[in-house]
């Protein structure tokens, strides 16, 4: 009876779509329609049905997906029915990444599409641009704050540069990534401008409150995400008279979901970016999207439903767009915004498994893989269809949140363990050749953050300083290990701008007062295209590092095994320095890749009579995929000098 429900009201929405939408060739459109319709309406009822505008505002919602397919390129529908016969095209090995900002990478969108060869020459198809819509100076979030969904922001170009940015990407066969902020606007945002005035609609878009009991009740249990700079979760408008919940920044309104017409608005501007050739959404900040009193107001299961009825609706009219669930969040967590269908991810196909990017650092400052071995085992399996984007550096903080089970595991106590990274990655433990800054340390809770570039993290900074040619080379090794594991763990890796050209710690923004009390900027460099080409000489640190990036690369994309059809089998090897695991090839699962990674700055053995049982041949003989030599082998062991890793085939 619920099916015949929806059935009815959809044959009622389309008597009554408007004539202009009607006389459209809508053939497409109208099959996913009908195949996704009971799960959208089952979605949107759970969500609005309550409310006495539920129908006409399921009639606009259908309007606005119909509206989004007409407004669709031929040449857009043509990929997505191609992927739709490939449904499964984004879990090959082939795809690598890279995220960057527009100006930090080039000077503009333009000098960014006459770029396009870098990517090409690294082996980059996947390019995440950072931030570009408009957003207020010097109160941006680094490109956070939107004060206009549809307009880029004029310091960086127009709209034909982006379309320009997106043919030029579709001619090589590169994925364009770019972000949609779905949890807030800017203050300036019209939305916001109009709630000021008093127009009740808009006030309506946010949480807007007249006194502090209501935000009062909120603050009881929602933590602070800015500790230093903005605490609290509520922001005084002198002009209103009012609160606004600002979760972020003062100047970040949150959007409040529990109105439809924030939801369907918010899904015509993710139409409206794959319309403009856009291949995959990074959805920011999805854990904040459901406010509920009574709790920390992240991760709430209205926040998963609406991205659950996001995608379904971008299923109907653009089917060959993917998201990207931004969520820092625990893996127990992060892992349902992939949703909770047994195989098909039906919120985000893509997550960041910032898990693994903070156990790799936590490997580096300790020298050994304890809690980097108990943190993937304890990390959840995803689902068939779906699929981790793997990273070390990123454009946000390094957050050390492993459970602490895991950590207990490992053998450490979590507070102790954390104030020792903290002060590892910030050079204040005397061991230590990392050149790292703290970020929003908590004095009520004592955590804090890291910021700082890759190489400063690895010691590359330090070494050069110091003219250590063993230590420079220990720091670029550093590196390579990192990126070894995240091209061969199983998902998409992503490289951050600057990463394989060795840039260091940019502390020129200390002399910019918009971003001078924002640390995160000493890792957002902009690119020096003249020294960027030292990576074609010979004897550079750019150019070993690149041109040994670009090798490893350029292997994963011809290694099978190291695509992500939840291939993966973690090793107990009896060695705390070493990580090992196991790839193989889903349709051959004899062919396998035995990876190994030492993290310690001695030499290590792996006994090979240990995983024996594991499918490795006791008496075999291998060849590293990266080197193309085989590894040293003596009485049942592989040595690996120090922070070596193996990708390794039997022969």
């Amino acid at each position: 009876m619920y099916e015949q429900v929806s059935h009815s009201l959809l044959n009622a929405i389309l008597d009554d779509l408007k004539p202009e939408i009607r006389r459209q060739d809508l053939r497409h459109f109208y099959t996913r329609l009908g195949a996704n319709f009971y799960a959208i309406y089952s979605l949107f009822s759970t969500l609005y049905g309550h409310r006495d505008d539920f129908k006409p505002q399921m009639l606009r919602l259908v309007e606005t997906m119909a509206k989004g397919y007409i407004n669709r390129s031929i040449e857009l529908e043509r990929i997505d029915i191609q992927r739709e016969l490939d449904h499964n095209w984004f879990l090959s090995q082939k795809w690598v990444g890279l995220a960057l900002y527009t100006n930090g990478f080039a000077e503009n969108l333009a000098d960014l599409a006459n770029k396009t060869p870098y990517f090409q020459e690294l082996g980059i198809n996947m390019v995440h641009i950072m931030p570009i819509l408009m957003c207020p100076t010097g109160k941006s979030d680094g490109g956070y704050a939107i004060s206009d969904f549809r307009q880029i922001d004029d310091r960086l170009g127009d709209m034909n540069d982006l379309r320009q940015v997106a043919a030029e990407f579709r001619k090589r066969d590169i994925l364009l990534v770019l972000d949609i902020v779905l949890n807030h606007t800017s203050d300036e945002h019209e939305w916001a401008k109009k709630a000021v005035i008093g127009e009740r609609r808009y006030q309506n878009y946010y949480f807007i409150f007249d006194n502090r009991e209501i935000p009062d009740m909120f603050e009881q249990s929602m933590p602070d995400i800015f500790p230093e700079t903005d605490p609290g979760n509520f922001t005084w408008n002198a002009d209103m008279q009012k609160w606004v919940m600002t979760v972020f920044h003062d100047y970040q309104w949150d959007l409040n979901y529990s109105n439809p017409e924030v939801f369907i608005e918010m899904l015509d501007i993710i139409l409206f970016w794959a319309n403009q050739g856009v291949d995959v959404l990074r959805l920011d900040a999805v854990a904040f999207l459901w406010k509920k009193i009574g709790t920390s107001c992240q991760n709430e299961r209205n926040a998963h439903l609406i991205l659950q009825l996001m995608k379904d609706c971008c299923q109907v009219t653009a089917p060959g767009v993917l998201f990207i669930a931004e969520a820092i969040v625990a893996p127990v967590e992060v892992i349902k915004y992939f949703g909770e269908d047994a195989i098909i991810a039906k919120e985000c196909e893509i997550a960041y498994n910032a898990t693994l990017m903070a156990l790799l650092w936590d490997s580096i400052a300790t020298k050994n893989a304890k809690l980097l071995y108990q943190g993937i085992k304890s990390l959840p399996a995803k689902l068939e269809r779906a699929t981790w984007l793997n990273y070390v550096r990123c454009h946000d903080d390094i957050g050390f949140g492993f459970d602490d089970n895991d950590i207990r595991a490992a053998g450490y106590e979590p507070t102790a363990h954390r104030k020792f990274l903290v002060d590892y990655f910030s050079g204040q433990f005397a061991e230590s050749p990392a050149r790292g800054m703290v970020f929003m340390r908590d004095e009520k809770t004592g955590d804090a953050r890291i910021c700082g570039s890759l190489a400063s993290l690895a010691g590359l900074e330090s070494s050069l300083e110091s003219g250590d040619a063993a230590l420079i080379s220990s720091a670029i090794d550093k590196v390579l290990l990192l990126h070894s594991l995240i091209l061969s763990f199983g998902g998409i890796p992503l490289l951050y701008n600057g990463d394989a050209l060795c840039v260091l710690n940019d502390y020129v923004y200390h002399d910019d007062p918009g971003k001078s009390n924002d640390n995160r900027w000493i890792h957002r460099p902009k690119i020096n295209w003249e020294r960027a080409e030292l990576r074609k000489k010979q004897g550079t640190v750019e150019y070993n590092l690149f041109n040994a990036l670009k090798k490893m690369i350029a292997i994963r994309k011809e290694t099978s095994a190291f695509a992500d059809f939840n291939n993966r089998e973690l090793l107990d090897v009896n060695n705390e320095h070493l990580l090992c695991f196991i790839r193989f090839n889903h349709l051959r699962p004899s062919e396998r890749v035995l990876v190994v990674a030492n993290f310690d700055a001695n030499p290590q053995y792996l006994d090979l009579e240990v995983i024996s049982g594991k499918g490795i041949t006791l008496y075999a003989h291998f060849i590293d995929l990266y080197s193309g030599r085989s590894p040293t082998q003596y009485d049942r062991r592989l040595v690996l000098q120090a922070y070596q890793f193996y990708w390794l085939t039997e022969i």
